[in-house]
């Protein structure tokens, strides 16, 4: 039985949640979607179309639908950019070994992107009523072209980290063996830091060959601006979130634990995409944007500085 306890937010949960509140969490639908166009496409449509059948498969469509995005300059690829890189490295783990349990951290890894495909194809369906706020706020944005990569990629993750991996983690279960389960979601902690460290790097070297000075300073420390919770705090967050949805009765479990993600979740994204540096520096960054590839740019440098896959530690075991 869970404790009444465990269902209060922790120190960190409260600052987050109480600034992601005062960021706003209204979001005005008309108002977001009002410039898009009302047309789908329908290549884009028919990648994401289907269900995820498996790890394979995963791969496989996200690869595509990056490059399709990409090559067409819409900047919803910034996002798939680093996602399709962090399910190779996941993928890879699952192949070497790394996990105590691989066939659940597989479905883990097909239930997470199932939850990003029904967001996009939902959107690009114009059925936005059934896109989670932090993902409309996100998608919108990134369609018009109006925010910078950086922008692009971080509410991307937030999106997908602070709403999706909750009901991710509700989709495949996290009994039995919950110990087992959790030590396993923690692992994918160090994948992800090896992703940030190289989405850090790659997002320097973009604006530095663009000519903008000083390009470091505004990104770092990169993981501190992912999200209000930083990366580790955000998959900590949707663990804990799990454990309510799986202990608490139903009727309370879900009014409570949709409250805290869609608080959290949409109170981020409205940080991440509001003007975060001055003026000046944020259209010399535009500028610099606007002037080379960036999408092509940034997906080679991501390609050309990921680390190789960590050996499984416990291989000797």
């Amino acid at each position: 039985m869970l404790s009444i306890r465990a269902t209060v937010p922790t120190a960190d949960e409260f600052r987050a949640l109480f600034a992601a509140y005062r960021r706003g969490t209204d979001v005005d639908v008309e108002a977001v979607t009002a410039a898009l166009d009302d047309d789908s496409d329908a290549t884009l449509l028919d990648l994401v179309a289907e269900p995820f059948a498996s790890v394979e498969d995963v791969a496989d469509r996200l690869t595509r639908t990056e490059a399709y995005l990409r090559e067409r300059g819409d900047r919803r690829a910034v996002f798939l950019t680093v996602y399709t890189r962090m399910t190779a490295a996941v993928a890879d783990g699952i192949e070497s070994g790394s996990f105590d349990d691989s066939e659940w951290v597989a479905s883990y890894l097909v239930a997470f992107a199932e939850r990003y495909r029904r967001a996009l194809v939902a959107f690009e369906r114009r059925e936005f009523e059934r896109v989670p706020r932090a993902w409309l706020l996100g998608f919108a944005a990134a369609v018009r072209g109006e925010r910078l990569v950086l922008q692009d990629a971080l509410s991307g993750i937030n999106a997908h980290i602070t709403y999706d991996l909750t009901y991710t983690l509700r989709d495949v279960g996290i009994d039995p063996n919950r110990g087992r389960k959790r030590a396993d979601h923690d692992r994918i902690n160090a994948v992800l830091a090896r992703l940030v460290a190289a989405v850090q790097e790659g997002l320097v070297a973009v604006y530095d060959a663009a000519g903008v000075a000083a390009a470091e300073a505004l990104f770092d420390p990169l993981d501190d601006r992912l999200m209000l919770l930083g990366l580790e705090g955000s998959r900590e967050f949707a663990w804990r979130n799990a454990v309510l949805l799986a202990d608490l009765p139903t009727w309370l479990g879900e009014r409570y634990v949709g409250w805290r993600t869609h608080t959290a979740s949409t109170g981020a994204a409205a940080l991440v995409l509001a003007p975060r540096i001055d003026a000046e520096t944020r259209s010399a960054l535009k500028e610099a944007e606007d002037g080379v590839l960036t999408l092509t740019a940034f997906h080679d440098e991501l390609e050309r500085r990921l680390p190789p896959p960590v050996p499984d530690e416990r291989a000797g075991e």
